[in-house]
């Protein structure tokens, strides 16, 4: 049996957590954990410097060897087809669902006579 040292070149690593970051700083942690990033979406991926990771893949977690590739998708910028950052609506929507807009005055909120009508018939 022979014993094989211990080589942290040999060693797998965690993928780090992409999503949400710029492109540059996705770069940068990618290459802190001696990973490279691709983005199928972006061949010029250096030009896509300001542009959120919307998605990833392997997941953040996973294992793998080092020197392997993590591939990563962006956010479209304005004007390129997306749909921008989602914020919160200020102010929020009232609860309990839809409701009737109010008649106008004078209305009693029953259905016109032509309903009645075509009802009985």
């Amino acid at each position: 049996m022979r014993l094989v040292p211990d080589n942290p070149e040999n060693r797998d690593v965690r993928v780090p957590r992409l999503v949400g970051l710029m492109a540059v700083d996705a770069h940068e942690a990618a290459r802190a954990q001696d990973l490279f990033l691709t983005a199928p979406d972006r061949p010029d991926l250096r030009a896509a410097a300001v542009d959120h990771v919307v998605r990833q893949y392997p997941p953040p977690g996973a294992q793998v060897p080092r020197r392997s590739a993590v591939h990563v998708w962006f956010d479209f910028g304005e004007g390129e087809g997306g749909g921008g950052i989602r914020e919160p609506r200020v102010p929020r929507p009232p609860l309990g669902g839809l409701r009737r807009e109010p008649g106008e005055p004078g209305e009693t909120g029953k259905p016109p006579s032509y309903c009645a009508a075509l009802s009985s018939s």
